[in-house]
């Protein structure tokens, strides 16, 4: 009997890795379509998970999966869903929940080893970001600090993972710290942090998904 490849078709990447690399370009060209692109990034990240659900047993592992891409898609999308709600605790609230399932699947699904110590970098990183940013988040300061331990968290919980995970919940962290400093010191960054969110935001997702489609699917092989 033949054995399964414990690895998600590489295809099923490409129209995501196309269109996030078409959405980083369209941000520095400062095009009005990378407005659009953004959105179709997390449905296209969906394609590896759909492909991959014959390969995983787990109906838990594949929802937590569907749940962080879903809810990830509403934070991409909340200024164009909801453009008469406040924008940023919206994307704070769709991202928080994205993060708790993706901390859910590493902790319950995808562990393979205890955590390093050098994950304590992210705890160092929270109390940081949040000495730095907090007087200037005024009435949003205890969601960030919430929203903030959970993002620390997730890049710390994937570190205990396949290593595309642990990069990816690496890129994730760089990515929303960028996204911080734009949203809250708007002068502090340069034009081109805006590609660079998006440019860390993709390779993180994209990692994650990859690391935890194969792990998934080697352990059901």
């Amino acid at each position: 009997m033949q054995r399964r490849s414990s690895a998600p078709p590489l295809w099923v990447f490409i129209p995501y890795i196309a269109v996030s690399a078409i959405h980083v370009a369209l941000l520095a060209l400062g095009s009005p379509a990378a407005g659009p692109s953004k959105l179709l990034l997390m449905p296209l990240l969906a394609l590896p998970v759909l492909v991959s659900m014959r390969a995983i047993r787990s109906r838990a592992a594949l929802a937590l999966l569907f749940a962080a891409i879903v809810f990830s898609w509403l934070g991409d999308s909340a200024g164009a869903l909801f453009p008469d709600a406040p924008e940023v605790p919206l994307m704070l609230l769709f991202f928080g929940i994205a993060h708790l399932a993706y901390i859910a699947l590493f902790i319950r699904h995808l562990r393979v080893r205890r955590m390093p110590w050098w994950a304590l970098v992210y705890a160092a990183w929270w109390v940081a970001m949040l000495a730095f940013l907090g007087p200037h988040t005024g009435a949003l300061l205890i969601a960030v600090a919430v929203y903030g331990l959970v993002l620390g968290a997730t890049a710390a919980f994937s570190t205990r993972c396949h290593p595309f995970v642990a990069v990816g919940g690496a890129f994730f962290l760089a990515s929303d710290t960028l996204l911080a400093l734009r949203l809250f010191l708007p002068d502090s960054l340069p034009s081109w942090s805006n590609p660079a969110i998006m440019a860390t935001y993709t390779i993180g997702q994209g990692l994650i998904i990859a690391g935890a489609l194969i792990a998934l699917r080697k352990r059901d092989a």
